[in-house]
C-alpha cells in the first residue's frame, strides 16, 4: 500500500523531471517541482529534507524498482548466470526514463559532498540484482560479487551516457566485455583455489577472509509496530 509519504514524493519526483534537463538536481528544481506539484513547502520539506538530493535519490530508485519486478517477470531460465547478471544490467539502464536526468545526477553524485549517497546507491543497484537472481552467498564473496558489478554498472552507465549508436548496440557490447573481464577473474580465483602451491600461500589471507560474513538482512515484514528504513 502507497503511504501518503510516497505518493507526495512520487508527485515531487514526477514534476521535478520536466525541470532537471534544464536546472539539474538543484533548489531551484525542487521549487519548481513544488509549486507544479502544488504540495506545501513545509509538506515538501518534510518529505524531502535536502530538496532535490532527495528526489535524485528516489528516481534511481524508481529504475530500481523497475529492473527488480523485470527481472522477476522476465524467463530467464535459458540464460546461462553471467547472461543474467548482464540482463540485470541491461534492465537497469532501460528502465531509465530521461537520459539527462542519469547525466545531472552523474555530475551531482560526484561532487564530494554526495559522493556516498552516489556510491551507495550503485551498490544499492548491484545488491538488487545479486539478490533478485538468488544470491545466497553469507561470506566475503557476498561483497565481493557486489563490488564487482557496482564497477561495471558505473563504467557501463558511463559508456552508455555517451553512446549514439542504435539501440544502444555499443553499450550492450561494452558491457558484455565488462562482464567477460569478471568471469576472467574468478577463473583465476578457482585456478588459485585448486593450485595446491598457490592455495598454501593464500592460507592466512583465506583464513582471515573466511570470518568475513554477509551482513544480517531484517526480514521484510509488515506488521503493526513494526518498523522498516525508507528505501529512498
Amino acid at each position: 500500500m502507497t503511504t501518503p509519504y510516497e505518493t507526495t514524493k512520487s508527485q515531487l519526483l514526477d514534476a521535478a523531471l520536466m525541470h532537471v534537463a534544464f536546472d539539474g538536481w538543484s533548489e531551484a528544481t525542487f521549487q519548481a517541482a513544488v509549486r507544479d506539484a502544488d504540495v506545501e513547502s513545509a509538506m515538501a520539506r518534510a518529505v524531502c529534507p535536502r530538496g532535490a538530493v532527495d528526489l535524485a535519490i528516489a528516481y534511481h530508485n524508481r529504475g530500481d524498482a523497475v529492473m527488480v519486478e523485470r527481472l522477476k517477470t522476465e524467463d530467464l531460465s535459458d540464460m546461462k548466470f553471467r547472461d543474467k547478471i548482464a540482463a540485470g544490467v541491461r534492465f537497469r539502464i532501460e528502465a531509465v526514463t530521461d537520459k539527462e536526468a542519469v547525466r545531472r545526477g552523474t555530475t551531482l553524485f560526484a561532487l564530494p559532498t554526495h559522493a556516498a549517497d552516489g556510491a551507495k546507491l550503485v551498490w544499492g543497484t548491484a545488491d538488487h540484482i545479486w539478490t533478485t537472481l538468488g544470491d545466497t552467498s553469507d561470506d566475503v564473496n557476498w561483497y565481493t560479487k557486489r563490488a564487482t558489478l557496482s564497477g561495471v554498472y558505473s563504467a557501463t552507465v558511463l559508456y552508455w551516457l555517451g553512446d549514439n549508436s542504435p539501440d544502444n548496440a555499443a553499450t550492450w557490447d561494452f558491457l558484455d566485455r565488462r562482464i567477460d573481464d569478471v568471469m576472467q577473474i574468478e577463473k583465476m580465483k578457482a585456478h588459485v583455489r585448486d593450485s595446491p602451491t598457490l592455495s598454501k600461500l593464500l592460507a592466512g589471507p583465506n583464513w582471515l577472509l573466511s570470518h568475513i560474513k554477509a551482513p544480517t538482512r531484517m526480514p521484510n515484514i509488515d506488521l503493526p509496530g513494526s518498523w522498516t528504513s525508507p528505501r529512498d
